[in-house]
């Protein structure tokens, strides 16, 4: 084989090598960017339901119980609760105006509503509310010193992830506050 001919053959096996390396480049970079994307789709763009809570600090004003027959007692209580609306959205949690009823252990007896205004919930933060609540009612006994009410509400409101897209989002509140009746302060407050 003369000289030219091996250099030509030596110069395209070159070529061919450095064209097979430059599509292994592309190829590893568009798996690359394939992975980055499904990470993105997964983890930024994925709508999650917003928490809708009452908080531990509730306090209380005002606890009255009243004995009546022998088969009825009464009860009043007012106190400040802390609502809580944590968003792990990657955008703003815009919210429908919202009530949250009380009832008493007999979950169908409302003893008190308390309405929340319609706000947003800023992206990756806990929106922090102070409501004034007064409950009373025959049906409000106190069983063994202890007093329970229950609080629920569904809230209404759309996600917007990264400013562009929404995604009607809807959060219930489910929680029982347990109050010492002697004592007249809260003992717990258990949501689900």
């Amino acid at each position: 084989m003369p000289d030219h001919e091996c250099q030509h053959h030596h110069s395209d096996e070159k070529k061919r090598k450095k064209r097979m390396k430059c599509a292994a480049y592309i190829a590893a970079f568009a798996i690359f960017q394939v992975l980055v994307i499904v990470v993105f789709v997964m983890v930024v763009m994925k709508v999650r339901t917003p928490k809708f809570r009452i908080g531990d600090d509730v306090s209380v004003q005002s606890l009255t119980t009243a004995a009546g027959n022998s088969s009825s007692s009464s009860a009043a209580v007012t106190f400040t609760a802390p609502i809580r609306i944590k968003n792990n959205n990657f955008g703003p949690y815009k919210y429908n105006a919202t009530t949250i009823y009380f009832t008493s252990d007999d979950p169908n007896t409302e003893v008190g509503r308390v309405q929340i205004s319609d706000s947003k919930a800023s992206f990756m933060s806990t929106k922090k509310l102070h409501v004034n609540v007064s409950v009373s009612s025959a049906t409000l006994a106190s069983n063994s010193g202890v007093l329970k009410i229950r609080s629920k509400a569904t809230m209404e409101g759309k996600a917007e992830i990264l400013w562009i897209f929404k995604k009607k989002k809807a959060t219930k509140m489910d929680c029982v506050l347990e109050f010492d009746v002697s004592e007249k302060t809260i003992t717990s407050v258990q949501c689900k």
